[in-house]
């Protein structure tokens, strides 16, 4: 499920009492204190909470983080995606007025929590892409990397005349960026799919997820491309770039009738 889905799936109505926290939820001992914690649709709740090494916990079906500024500017992060999802006709009125209802109340608690110019630096140096975003935790193991390896397939029912493995670690890379690239007009082909008519790399239909197995990271993501970065330990340091065929590229010249 995509991380934008996430955000909406637990929404309600408009109404603006969403946006308040609820009752403190007593998870430990008479002795602890009420620490927030927010998910990521933006819920806020406070829970009587003495493991202070736990961030994560999880009810309702959602995870709930241990409000702190990182997760404060990967939510801001998660908002700016929303946002742009919006204008673009993705995002329905009232799922994104719920949410921007829910954020100003968090900003207003965040900055009571941590001080405005925290929150500020913060921002400026955060990086969405190397931060662990709250997950549900499975509840039954997952199959080796091998056999996922084997198994994924995009698009599920259709049988390329090729195809090229794909590890769970490029699934992840991929998935971390996903929204952001739709809202700039990827489509999930052109992130996903390992099947194509051609032995791959060859053709087009190969899309960004056979590209960033092992040391290769994803950098810039932009309309018209999407960065590879390869590292010191893949042998040729270098950042490539994934050019969308969907869109007009700069050598595309249009033939005049």
């Amino acid at each position: 499920m995509s991380l934008l889905t996430t955000m909406i799936r637990h929404l309600g109505t408009d109404d603006a009492k969403t946006a308040n926290r609820t009752n403190p939820d007593v998870l430990s001992s008479p002795e602890s204190c009420h620490v927030v914690f927010v998910a990521t649709d933006l819920e806020i709740k406070e829970f009587a909470w003495v493991r202070t090494n736990e961030t994560d916990i999880e009810r309702d079906d959602k995870v709930f983080r241990r409000l702190s500024p990182e997760y404060f500017a990967w939510l801001r992060s998660r908002m700016v995606t929303a946002q742009a999802a919006h204008k673009a006709g993705k995002l329905p009125d009232g799922a994104w007025n719920t949410l921007r209802q829910r954020f100003n109340a968090l900003q207003e608690l965040a900055i009571r929590e941590f001080g405005k110019e925290s929150l500020q630096e913060i921002l400026q140096s955060f990086s969405p892409k190397n931060y662990r975003q709250p997950q549900n935790q499975p509840a039954v193991h997952l199959k080796p990397a091998e056999s996922h390896e084997k198994s994924w397939l995009y698009p599920q029912g259709k049988q390329g005349r090729h195809r090229q493995p794909v590890t769970s670690q490029a699934v992840a890379k991929v998935d971390a960026i996903r929204e952001e690239a739709m809202a700039k007009g990827w489509s999930e082909a052109r992130l996903y799919q390992n099947q194509g008519r051609f032995r791959f790399p060859c053709g087009e239909d190969y899309g960004l997820v056979c590209f960033v197995d092992g040391d290769q990271e994803i950098g810039e993501v932009t309309e018209r491309f999407i960065e590879i970065i390869h590292g010191p330990k893949s042998g040729r340091p270098s950042t490539l770039r994934f050019y969308n065929p969907d869109v007009p590229q700069p050598w595309m010249k249009k033939v005049e009738d």
